[in-house]
């Protein structure tokens, strides 16, 4: 029986961030614990460590898909909608994660989904660094491992 596992470190991958601006006071902290992971776990380089702003968390699948075809080893999608008033949290929510799960699905590197979808903004300060831990790192932990694993699977 054959087993393939990933290890986490990786200190030559080649990683890029994309991470929405809205909601940039959590969105920062994602990006902290990411980038956290990468270089203490995964023991990246920080000059193989590209972040790339965009406006909002809709614009996260078109980024991701345009870094899918440059020379990185793994993308971070990271973002952070939080539900409001009306109908407008369900699209964002869904066509934000949709468009990262298709890139994910036709692309041949790991794209890990590290974009909050909570009912408040204490909800996702818990997520952002708090109680509930940092997903942003949770997102480079699983990027990292997928990276491994895929090179696993062709070595064999």
């Amino acid at each position: 029986m054959k087993i393939i596992e990933g290890i986490i470190t990786a200190p030559n991958a080649r990683i890029a961030i994309a991470i929405a601006r809205f909601n940039h006071f959590i969105n920062e902290s994602l990006l902290l614990g990411a980038v956290d992971a990468l270089k203490r776990i995964g023991q990246v380089h920080n000059d193989n460590i590209t972040v790339i702003w965009v406006p909002g968390a809709y614009e996260l699948p078109l980024a991701v898909s345009a870094l899918s075809v440059k020379k990185y080893d793994a993308i971070i999608a990271l973002g952070t909608v939080i539900r409001g008033c009306t109908n407008h949290f369900e699209f964002i929510a869904s066509e934000c994660s949709s468009g990262i799960a298709a890139v994910a699905a036709r692309t041949t590197i790991p794209v890990s989904f590290g974009v909050l979808t909570t009912d408040s903004i204490e909800q996702a300060i818990e997520r952002a660094g708090t109680k509930a831990g940092n997903k942003g790192a949770e997102a480079a932990i699983t990027a990292l491992e997928m990276i491994n694993v895929l090179q696993a699977i062709k070595a064999q």
